[in-house]
């Protein structure tokens, strides 16, 4: 019995590969897609600063415009209660005494001090 020989030209090619598609996407899709992601993060994150930076100037002139209305109630305050030591100075002494040799306004400083001391 002869031997079978191969046909003319070869046998055709052996598919051993499987040609199975990659899961999922892409590399540079995946990377595209997670830079313009982090793009707009970056945005967002640049806009919140700016945000908080206006916020802290409205706050700062806000302080800036207040500070005369707050000194003028100060010092309505603190004529009150020098006009208040006057008198009180007056009625235990008679007359004002100057303690001062000058008569330049000298600020009152105020100690705070207990009521009551317990032990």
């Amino acid at each position: 019995m002869p031997q079978d020989m191969p046909p003319v030209g070869g046998y055709g090619p052996v598919q051993y590969k499987r040609n199975l598609p990659a899961p999922g996407f892409r590399p540079t899709t995946l990377l595209l897609g997670m830079g313009a992601i982090m793009v707009f993060g970056f945005y967002k994150l640049g806009q919140g600063i700016r945000e908080q930076n206006e916020l802290a100037r409205e706050k700062m002139w806000s302080r800036i415009h207040l500070i005369p209305m707050l000194q003028a109630e100060e010092d309505r305050d603190l004529v009150r209660r020098h006009l208040a030591d006057q008198a009180r100075e007056k009625e235990l002494l008679g007359e004002n005494v100057k303690v001062y040799n000058s008569d330049r306004y000298v600020r009152p400083t105020y100690a705070v001090t207990p009521g009551s001391v317990t032990k």
